[in-house]
């Protein structure tokens, strides 16, 4: 009577253990699972794409501070330019080329398209292609950049620098800094070029992608608001 329950025990771990897979080779030989499981919030995406938007999210902010003050200050520059105020000097707006920028505007906007071309092609698994698309929209934000590089020297060479007035700071803050996150993004999209030619840009890291289109598209976004703002409307 007294080993009954001892039996019991190793007969209930032993059905325990049979129940138990485990993965094996042909060889017989265990394994570790590899297999890698996202972690999801409770929204149902993922932390990565969650901490993607909140840092948009602080973009935000950050565009809206500057639209609002580059409008403050164009407002302060034309009223005082027009009260003829002898400290007001240099050129304004008239300086701007709407064709030469909506050219360039055009450009980053088709850039979106290749972007969505470029994680279209690394869900379906077709690495080629995505390889072309990346590289397809790097060249886009980098035709972009050398527009807005051109558009500067030409603005300089008019007489209107960083600290010659009141329009001069704000416009140049404003797309200098939309500038600075143009060049990050194409960063980015040369480094998706590299994991991809060293294979580790594959169908199972597409999201990677994903959030490097996000703020792609965020940065396209941002630029039609100034375009529209500080080219057409004020």
């Amino acid at each position: 009577m007294t080993w009954m329950p001892t039996t019991i025990t190793i007969t209930k771990s032993r059905s325990l253990m049979a129940d138990v897979a485990i993965p094996t080779d042909d060889a017989g030989v265990v394994h570790a699972d590899d297999h890698h499981e996202e972690h999801h919030t409770s929204l149902g995406i993922s932390n990565m794409k969650l901490a993607m938007w909140l840092f948009l999210g602080s973009e935000v902010l950050l565009f809206g501070a500057l639209i609002s003050t580059y409008l403050l200050s164009v407002a302060r520059f034309n009223q005082e330019r027009a009260e003829g105020n002898p400290l007001v000097t240099g050129p304004g707006t008239e300086l701007f080329d709407i064709p030469f920028t909506s050219a360039s505007s055009f450009i980053l906007l088709m850039s979106s398209l290749t972007m969505v071309l470029a994680h279209q092609a690394i869900h379906h698994g077709d690495v080629k292609n995505s390889r072309i698309w990346l590289g397809a929209t790097a060249s886009l934000g980098s035709l972009f950049l050398a527009g807005q590089v051109y558009e500067f020297t030409v603005f300089y060479r008019e007489g209107l620098g960083f600290t010659t007035n009141l329009f001069g700071s704000a416009f140049f803050t404003l797309t200098g800094f939309h500038g600075v996150h143009v060049t990050g993004g194409i960063l980015m999209l040369v480094s998706l070029l590299v994991l991809s030619f060293q294979g580790k840009l594959n169908q199972d890291r597409n999201e990677t992608v994903e959030l490097v289109g996000l703020y792609w598209h965020f940065v396209d976004i941002v630029w039609v608001l100034i375009f529209t703002i500080v080219y057409l409307v004020v």
